[in-house]
């Protein structure tokens, strides 16, 4: 508990005195470019400050200069600040939309073009697939949770048809990664970060034109990430 304590108050100290800082730079510049990398350094450093270590395996599997969309399963908090790091170049998020109303975090998310999600609302879901695609054609990549939350047996749940229609819609290749050991470390409903090694897995990109509906890329995506998960967490 004492590590994620730590990680907490470094983020409440260093997150208002980086705005001050990127946001008249972004501002200034028009780029958002700055404030990436240091929202970057401060989610790993955090991270770090929890006693949690990350292992990469996989990205020489693919162009890490062509724009992807990222598809990674979800079962704890420590995913995010440890998956979006390790992604090549800057990457947007679908995040849910509750986020974008903390004050700092949510006017960083909107300058970062990261992209609201109302999942109660079919209408402004659609929206929000619209605008994912909009940030791709500025060369950004996306990350998507295609479960839309944690799951607490660390088991993957049903996936969300959002992000898939967005793939065939753009034709965007996906990346399926698969977050190993997160959910040991920090389960959903636990307070207290343990100390131990995540592993992130990149499996090799996925053209959605080679997939007749979006259901056969969503089943081909979904088996791909459970592949790398361990025995017991597979269906």
């Amino acid at each position: 508990m004492f590590r994620l304590l730590l990680a907490i108050v470094f983020w409440t100290l260093l997150v208002p005195l980086a705005a001050l800082i990127c946001f008249p730079w972004t501002f200034l510049t028009g780029s958002a470019d700055f404030l990436y990398r240091v929202a970057m350094w401060l989610a790993w450093t955090g991270v770090r400050l929890t006693g949690v270590n990350v292992e990469v395996r996989g990205r020489e599997r693919f162009d890490p200069m062509l724009t992807y969309i990222y598809m990674c399963n979800h079962t704890s908090n420590l995913d995010p600040p440890i998956v979006v790091p390790v992604i090549p170049r800057r990457t947007s998020v679908l995040v849910k939309k509750e986020l974008f109303r903390v004050p700092v975090l949510g006017r960083a998310m909107r300058l970062g073009d990261l992209v609201p999600v109302d999942r109660a609302n079919r209408d402004a879901a659609i929206a929000s697939v619209e605008r994912a695609g909009a940030v791709m054609k500025k060369g950004l990549n996306m990350m998507v949770f295609p479960e839309g939350t944690r799951s607490v047996d660390g088991k993957l749940l049903p996936f969300k048809k959002g992000p898939f229609y967005l793939a065939m819609e753009t034709g965007v290749p996906v990346i399926p990664m698969t977050i190993v050991g997160s959910h040991e470390l920090w389960p959903k409903g636990r307070f207290g970060v343990r100390k131990g090694t995540v592993t992130v897995v990149f499996h090799e990109p996925m053209d959605p034109k080679q997939y007749n509906d979006r259901e056969a890329l969503m089943a081909a995506v979904r088996g791909k990430i459970e592949s790398a998960l361990p025995e017991q967490y597979r269906s």
